[in-house]
This record gives structure tokens, sequence and C-alpha cells, in this order.
């Protein structure tokens, strides 16, 4: 099922509807959707697919001309890649859609790929016209070493399409049987990652489904968290290292350096791998006067799954193979597991808040949105317009919100040295009475509970 995505799905259309060739790069993180993306553009249009495999040129063609020749085309036992190209659009009529998945397995191996690629593009100009979709999952490849790697091929590049996460509300549509309480809760485990929803049922609750198709051995989402580390890095012993400190709570260099005794370069030089495939990310706190009282340098697991993983099984990872699932999860995620949501109910409020601004249904028109982490205090949200007007707010899980808390979050924007305009509270639970009463007096304080999402 393809869910959202139509500025995506447009974005492609747009290509294709172009005169002429195109080669179009598709990349994004694993299990967010590209190919249901990709399979969904080819629907009612002729073309072919193919997923890569991570082996030799000679193997590739091979695996290439044997599946088309399962699918009725006439070819060669070894194949040149021309020769799958002109195969497949000798077949159809109308422009063809070439889509190759995990292209990279290709040019990592080939040098002549993508200037075969090139060739039968022009070679085909104004005659057979085609779109030829190359997708990726490896983030910081596509981003950091591809141009190099294909050389003066990538000039001949019409475009690139970056797939990112899905937004909570989609979750929301995902799921209609789970509560908004539970949508958090799996949006806290499984992010924007369409393929990863996949492994959920709505028809079980979340400590259910935390069980039986995570912390169940037998579970494709069992290992997952590491694979996604293993499918693009090596030295997993290194990284594994880190983000165990990471979920641990060291969240600084220094921090990271004290507890892995690595030294900091060599810490640096893997968190900025890490970042590049956007595993980890390092905050950047909304540039405000109060930067004598901003923490510097935090770094975070950004990814939900790899998050979990690390947080809550390889720690305990012989516990997992000798207590129940049942036993486990009562013992080492449940009593936790409000705390870890917290962080990833901050990115919903955001998300919300965004989206409302979209909608102009906020006091001010927002310019940038993000957050402020102190050396004592947070600011879950910051937002400013044009004119330097602002926004503040705080977003709780874990219990009801005070008017305590109200006062502290005006505090924190002091020590961040803003002046607030509007105050946004967002709750999972209730609102204390004294603060009710505050918002018939203050019309620049709004209160949010999570049932008005």
């Amino acid at each position: 099922m393809l869910l959202g995505r139509k500025s995506e799905l447009r974005h492609l259309n747009n290509y294709y509807d172009r005169e002429g060739s195109q080669i179009v790069v598709v990349y994004g993180q694993k299990h967010v959707g590209k190919t249901t993306l990709v399979r969904e553009f080819l629907k009612e249009r002729p073309g072919y697919y193919y997923l890569a495999r991570a082996c030799s040129e000679r193997e590739q063609t091979y695996q290439w001309g044997m599946q088309m020749s399962r699918d009725g085309y006439e070819m060669e036992a070894f194949p040149g890649f021309r020769d799958i190209l002109i195969g497949i659009t000798r077949q159809g009529n109308g422009k063809k859609v070439i889509i190759i998945d995990e292209f990279q397995n290709i040019v990592k191996v080939s040098s002549e790929f993508m200037k075969e690629l090139v060739s039968f593009m022009h070679s085909h100009w104004n005659r057979d016209e085609v779109m030829i979709v190359l997708c990726s999952s490896t983030i910081g490849w596509v981003e950091n070493s591809m141009v190099s790697r294909i050389g003066e091929t990538a000039y001949e590049l019409s475009g690139f399409l970056k797939i990112r996460e899905m937004p909570f509300e989609d979750i929301v549509e995902r799921f209609p049987n789970f509560r908004i309480e539970e949508c958090v809760e799996a949006y806290a485990i499984l992010g924007g990652y369409p393929g990863l929803w996949n492994r959920f049922d709505d028809r079980l609750t979340i400590q259910q489904n935390i069980c039986r198709n995570i912390l169940n051995p037998d579970s494709f989402l069992f290992e997952e968290g590491e694979r996604l580390l293993t499918d693009q890095l090596r030295e997993l012993s290194v990284y594994n290292t880190i983000m165990a400190s990471i979920a641990d709570g060291s969240h600084k260099l220094n921090n990271l350096y004290l507890h892995t005794d690595f030294s900091r370069a060599k810490i640096s030089v893997y968190l900025k791998n890490l970042i590049e495939l956007e595993l980890v990310g390092k905050v950047f706190s909304y540039d405000t006067a109060g930067k004598d009282n901003v923490q510097k340098g935090i770094y975070r697991i950004s990814h939900p799954l790899v998050d979990f993983y690390y947080t809550y099984m390889y720690p305990y990872w012989s516990e997992l193979q000798t207590l129940s699932v049942g036993e486990f999860y009562n013992r080492y995620v449940m009593p936790d597991f409000r705390r870890h949501v917290t962080g990833y109910f901050k990115h919903i409020c955001r998300q919300h808040l965004a989206r409302l601004n979209d909608r102009k249904r906020l006091p001010i028109q927002l310019d940038v949105i993000g957050e402020w982490v102190g050396k004592d205090g947070e600011l879950d949200i910051i937002a400013q317009d044009a004119e330097d007007h602002t926004l503040i707010g705080l977003c709780n899980w874990e219990r009801p919100v005070t008017y305590e808390d109200y006062n502290n979050l005006l505090d924190c924007a002091k020590k961040a040295k803003i002046s607030a305009d509007y105050v946004y509270m967002y709750s999972a639970f209730r609102f204390d009475e004294r603060l009710n009463l505050e918002t018939k007096v203050r019309t620049n304080l709004k209160l949010i509970q999570i049932s008005d999402f």
C-alpha cells in the first residue's frame, strides 16, 4: 500500500513527462518506502524493475539476463548491459521506465555500467525515449562518494530525489485500530519507515507487538537494529561500542572518550560515518543570545529502531537468551519505556506545529522551528517568524503538566535570553487547574493534549 508520497510521485511524473530521456537517482534510508514508490510509479507504464545484487559484474549480468528470460525476453546467458537495456526497450510502446534498485552494487564493481547507460540513452535520443531510475539505500555513498565514483557521467544525471521519513500523521492512518497514544509509541520504535510499519499489527497492543515482533528471536526485527549498521559499515566492534555508549547516556565527545577509551580523533571519524548514514544526529541548538548557557556537541541516535535496539536489547543480550520474552519486557523495557518515548514525542509535537504553520493556523507565520538544549534546562520547541516574534513550547509525555512546568519553561527562556511572545504546551495527559485558568487571562498561552492531534 502506497501511503502518502503524493509529492514524491508527482516529482517522478514530472520527469517522465519531459521530452527526451532522463536518469534520475532516488535514494533514502532502508525501509523508507523507495521500492513501493517506484513500483507504484511503474504501474501502467512500459518498463522493467531489477534489484541489483552484491556480486561481480559477470554474475550481475547473468542474474539480470536470467530474470528477463523468465519474464519472456530473449536473452543470452551472459548479456552485456547494453544488450539488457535494448532488450527492455524493444517491448511495449511509449516512453520506457527502467528501474535499477540498489544500483550502487553494480557501480562499485563496474567502471563501465554508467558509461553504458549514458551511451544507450544518447543512442536512442528522440527515438526510444527512456527514463532510468537508479535507486539506493546507501545515503552516505550517494551524497558523498557517488559523483567521484561515476566521474563525468554524473553530468548526465537529470536529478535527485531523496525519500525521507513519513510524518506521524501517516502512521495514525496506517494503524486505525491503535489509540493515538499507541501510535506515538509505535512511532518512537519504528519511526517514519513504512517498511517497518508492516511488521506491526494494530490488532495487538504495543507491548504485544514489541514482545512478538521485536524481542522474539524468530522475528524479522530481532536483529534489524544492528543490521542497519552491518549492511553498510565494517568494524562493527567499534560502531557497536559507540552506539551502545550513546544509548547509555554518553552524548558528548568527552563522555564517549571516557566510556570507550578510544581516542577523540577516532571517535570523531566514526561519528561522522554514522551521521552520514543518518543513524546518529548531532544536536544543533537554536541560535539565541544565551550562548553561554547552551550545550554544544551533543549526539543522539536518530533512527528509532536502532535506538530501541541499543537501549533495550544490546546491553541485555544474555538475558534475551535466558528469560522469556514477557519476563524480559517487564524487567528491562516497561520501567523505562515512557521516558524513552518522550524524545520522540517532542519530534512529533514539532511536526504538529509545522503542520499548523503550513495551514496558517498559528498566530505568526514561522520561518524556523527547532529546539534549545541548555546546560540547565531545555526548550523542546523554539520557533520564530521573519520579524523575530518567538514561540516556545514544552512537550511532556510522562506526566500531567503543571503551572510549575510553565514557570520553569519561562525561566529556561530567560537563560536562552529570549522573550517568548507565544507559549505552546503539549501533554499526553491533562493540565492542572491553575494552568487551565492561566489560559483565560493569557491569550498567548496554548495548551494542547494529544487527543487534539
